[in-house]
């Protein structure tokens, strides 16, 4: 028997507005242990990387922090108001404003629209990966002081109404997201937002926004047409479908295309007009927590605009699998404007997993138990379920009038047990599912018939939307049909509400239910089987919650999870929670209860914020450690003082040509593995190459055949596969590769390299005379690095087991190369045939390197330095020691003075004409000393610079090859205008 409350009986909507949806997932849960805690809820690898993610017993990274540095400077001191916020909940709201559970339908224009807000308990900040236990500094980053909070959300929590040209009445709206921020202590927090209303005139928004700012809000004013293309059209018509799994609109017409581009320029300008907002009232040190899908863009907006603005954003709603999300055609920009943030929060940890998923396959950056890293800059992905103010839930069972409707509601339905569903009419809500399974119980079990009684309370959304209309047409027809068939009471069938129930009829309803029926097809939380729970201290109901809420993560150890889909499933749950015994009962209850009870809204609001802050510390740590911008006019003055430079530079991701992939998979293949040398660099390269004071290497891992078709047409000098192959343009191919140099490995090791390229799609591997590389850039991404780990078992416990080997991991490949391999290594090498062959007799006083070299061949950056340490260097057997020993014994650390220079010179001129470097491939019989003896070299005048890898012992950083490009055409621009005044001072000198 289906009942729903007549009119008069309609749920408040205004219960819960600021519910929103969050994930406690069932493991992270607060014990007397945060060991224990954190064992529980982290996975023993990590979900986003094929190796481990860091054990609970690993100390955590605030503690790691507090090593180093000290948190005084967290927090600026604001000012000492309190937020004003009315915290009563209204009793009535809007009609169709909110769903049963206190979210706002898409499409809906009313306040504090938080998206699936159900209602979810409030835990703790997720510890890597994406979850796991705080330190025990939790709340010492809000004590003492107050830090100002600017909370960006779509709506206001207020209901604006205009009384006049520049009067305003105004209704506080309370819920989840209200309730928790008047529990942070110590924190001064200030709403921006919509107001829900259209005001053209200078007047109004004058005055409204008067009257908001004694309720601590800020309005943003967006016109009809912004709201209709960025909020009805892009936000709900587009992300809302998709990010609840129902996909996107059909374009059936070229028009339906022209309007999903104008609704996300739209979307793109409204977040934009947001920002300005924001803009205008920030304060060095404030924290902006941006919430939900129609905000995405802001965290770009924020940032380049300030870059040190610490922005959280945290979305409401689930976030789709990667393969869903890829379907978007704006893609790209979303998920690098939310990565601007310094800390992005979900509901669960399935959803966090499927962000950094969709980074990881859609950008191609690297996912970390920690987050999403791109170029060194760490993003913090992790998981704050959300909860209720349960005690007002208990506080208002004890009340007159929730004791007079539960009295009213046992009379009415003495001798029936009661279950209870209480949902928006949407379509994610999974109504016609739950009432098709309430019928199969009552056919396959004729003695419940007239023993239990559904009360399904189904709020109306987007009336005026076909979809919608036709899932009320069929919900009404099923109901009809049912109350047909089994009912003994007047049929009701399900209809639109169109008044509110008070907050102590829900209550009483809560209390009086046997069974609570939530039955959702995909939702971010779900609140409503919190506050069902909350209520049951006495009865100790029975709870059957849909696997596809986010609350299945938290109450599932209690409740009965099913798959609304499957009818016979929960047909059979309702008979086993109406059969249950009574013990069992207890034992579900209980634990739900003490989950429900001890995670809170406060908790969950305190918990973003301050790991916010841990967050942002943590990156200026990190900031301290990445390398300088290379300072360009430095950098070129001193080049043009010098009088024998040396360049070195990288070729891959240094002086290639970039790809557009246009966000395909793996990008585009065929095009990026045909490394070109970037068109315009060939005016600025061939202008330095030409200068008889500047010798030009290009050292590269790439094969000799790549950098022959690239350079040939330079004179300068290029090594080849890390240094080991060697010539000058004009001249042929030596070899500099170590006398003895074992070779073994390679058969047995190529053998494995085929097999995995047979079995991983779209990966490669290249043969070179001192190595192996297998790359997996283009295949999918977690597919690749299982095989890559796959890959390195086999070969450590077989084909190099004991040979005189390096494997080198890359973020997308596999390198195996003999030991000594490096370019730090080759360089001293190469320097001394190119001594020779110039025959130079004045020492290198000025060196430029430049490159994108994995960590394994940075040791060339410590070779050049003049100030660091000669015990540390490299020397060609891949061993550590110095260069170049003296006479007395002291170590040369490339240091040396102009005088005893032009002796190792001559000296290296005439060691190195017993070098045969006329014929190809030849093999160098220069000492190994030979380089180095070369270098004048003083710490002013050596610049080392890393290509886009921000955790490098360069001494500077260029972020991209475009920066790289700009630099070498300014130098060589400097260049010839110094070369031109010389030419001219020369000639009037002779005059």
């Amino acid at each position: 028997m289906l009942q729903v409350p007549g009119p008069g009986r309609r749920l408040a909507a205004g219960k819960s507005r600021w519910r929103m949806s969050s994930d406690a997932a069932g493991s992270q849960r607060r014990s007397s242990s945060n060991r224990t805690r954190a064992q529980a809820a982290m996975p023993t690898s990590s979900p986003f990387t094929s190796d481990g993610g860091g054990g609970a017993g690993s100390p955590t990274r605030i503690e790691r922090m507090l090593q180093e540095h000290s948190r005084r400077h967290l927090f600026s001191s604001a000012s000492p108001d309190a937020m004003d916020t009315d915290a009563a909940e209204p009793a009535s709201a809007s009609a169709g404003a909110f769903a049963a559970d206190g979210v706002q339908s898409p499409g809906t224009a009313s306040p504090a629209n938080m998206d699936d807000a159900g209602s979810a308990s409030a835990g703790y900040a997720a510890r890597p990966p994406l979850a796991g236990s705080r330190s025990g500094f939790r709340r010492l980053g809000l004590r003492g002081m107050k830090q100002r909070l600017l909370v960006v959300a779509n709506r206001l929590p207020v209901s604006a109404n205009r009384r006049g040209e520049d009067q305003w009445s105004l209704e506080i709206s309370a819920g989840g997201l209200v309730s928790a921020l008047l529990g942070v202590k110590d924190v001064d927090a200030k709403w921006i937002g919509w107001a829900g209303v259209n005001v053209p005139d200078e007047v109004g928004q004058r005055a409204l926004t008067r009257a908001l700012a004694e309720k601590r809000c800020i309005p943003v004013f967006l016109d009809e047409e912004i709201v209709h293309q960025y909020y009805n059209g892009y936000c709900n018509n587009i992300l809302w479908p998709l990010f609840h799994y129902l996909g996107l609109p059909q374009e059936d017409r070229l028009a339906t295309t022209r309007n999903f581009e104008s609704q996300f320029d739209a979307y793109k300008r409204a977040n934009q007009m947001f920002a300005d907002v924001v803009y205008q009232h920030y304060q060095e040190g404030d924290v902006i927590w941006c919430h939900d899908y129609h905000l995405m863009f802001l965290p770009k907006c924020l940032k380049d605009h300030d870059i040190n603005m610490k922005v959280g954003w945290f979305l409401h709603t689930p976030f789709p699998s990667s393969e869903i999300y890829r379907t978007l055609p704006s893609r790209l920009e979303l998920l690098r404007s939310v990565l601007c943030a310094d800390l992005v929060g979900f509901h669960t940890y399935d959803y966090a997993r499927h962000f950094v998923s969709a980074c990881t396959r859609i950008l191609g950056l690297e996912g970390t138990p920690e987050g999403v890293e791109d170029q060194g800059r760490l993003t913090r992905v992790a998981a704050f379920p959300i909860g209720i103010d349960s005690d007002r839930f208990k506080r208002a069972l004890e009340l007159p009038a929730v004791q007079r409707h539960i009295n009213e509601l046992m009379h009415r339905f003495a001798g029936r047990k009661v279950m209870l569903g209480v949902d928006r009419l949407d379509m994610i809500k999974g109504i016609p599912q739950k009432i098709l399974a309430f019928e199969k119980f009552l056919e396959e079990n004729p003695d419940w018939n007239n023993r239990v009684v559904l009360l399904q309370i189904a709020v109306p959304t987007r009336t005026d939307v076909p979809e919608y209309q036709k899932l009320t047409s069929q919900v009404h027809e099923i109901v009809g049909r049912i109350n047909g068939r089994f009912g003994t009471l007047t049929a009701v069938p399900i209809h639109h509400l169109d008044r509110s129930l008070d907050f102590p009829a829900l209550c009483a309803l809560y209390a009086v239910t046997d069974v609570a029926l939530v039955t959702s097809l995909r939702d971010g939380m779900n609140l409503v089987s919190y506050e069902y729970v909350a209520c049951q201290e006495s009865k100790k109901g029975v709870l059957i919650l849909s696997e596809f809420a986010g609350a299945a993560q938290s109450l599932g150890a209690g409740a009965i999870l099913v798959n609304p889909w499957n009818i016979t499933e929960v047909a059979d749950s309702i008979h086993h929670a109406l059969e249950m015994a009574s013990d069992e009962r207890e034992k579900r209850h209980r634990h739900n209860y003490a989950h429900v009870t001890t995670h809170t809204a406060q908790d969950w609001a305190e918990n973003f914020v301050c790991e916010l802050n841990d967050t942002v510390a943590e990156a200026q740590l990190r900031t301290r450690q990445v390398p300088p911008s290379l300072p360009s006019q430095t950098a070129i003055q001193q080049y043009l003082r010098s009088k024998n430079r040396l360049l070195i530079l990288g070729f891959n991701s240094t002086l290639i040509e970039p790809v557009e992939s246009s966000g395909r998979r793996g990008g585009d293949q065929i095009k990026e593995m045909e490394l070109k040398l970037h068109p315009d660099l060939k005016v600025p390269l061939k202008a330095l190459c030409e200068d008889e004071r500047t010798t030009v290497i290009v050292l590269s891992g790439s094969d000799r055949s790549v950098l022959d078709e690239n350079f040939g047409e330079f004179d300068m000098w290029l090594a080849a596969e890390h240094g080991m192959f060697l010539r000058p343009t004009h001249g042929q191919w030596m070899t500099t590769m170590p006398e003895h140099l074992n070779m073994d490995w390679v058969d047995s090791v190529k053998h494995v390299f085929e097999y995995f390229t047979e079995r991983t799609p779209r990966s490669h591997f290249e043969h070179r005379e001192t190595s192996f590389v297998w790359n997996y850039k283009y295949a999918d991404v977690e597919f690749g690095r299982l095989q890559a780990r796959d890959m390195l078992q086999h070969l450590w416990t077989g084909p190099i087991s004991n040979a005189a080997v390096d494997v080198v991991q890359g973020s997308r490949s596999v390198e195996v190369r003999s030991v000594g391999v490096t370019k730090g290594a080759a360089i001293d090498r190469i320097l001394g045939e190119i001594v020779h062959s110039k025959s130079m007799v004045t020492p290198i006083d000025y060196v430029l390197c430049i490159g994108h070299f994995l960590g394994k061949d940075e040791d060339i950056y410590v070779f050049f330095d003049p100030e660091y340490p000669s015990e540390s260097k490299v020397k060609p057997d891949g061993g550590s020691a110095s260069l170049d020993r003296r006479p007395n014994g002291r170590p040369s650390n490339g240091r040396s003075n102009s005088r005893n220079s032009q002796y190792r010179i001559q000296k290296a001129q005439a060691a190195s004409e017993r070098s045969s470097s006329s014929s190809h491939s030849t093999s160098s019989n220069h000492d190994w000393r030979e380089g180095s003896s070369v270098l004048d070299l003083k710490g002013e005048n050596y610049f080392s610079c890393a290509v886009g890898r921000k955790r490098s012992n360069a001494r500077y950083l260029l972020n991209s090859s475009e920066e790289v490009v700009s630099f070498l055409k300014e130098l060589a621009t400097a260049t010839a205008g110094f070369q031109s005044n010389t030419a001219d001072y020369m000639f009037l000198d002779r005059k």
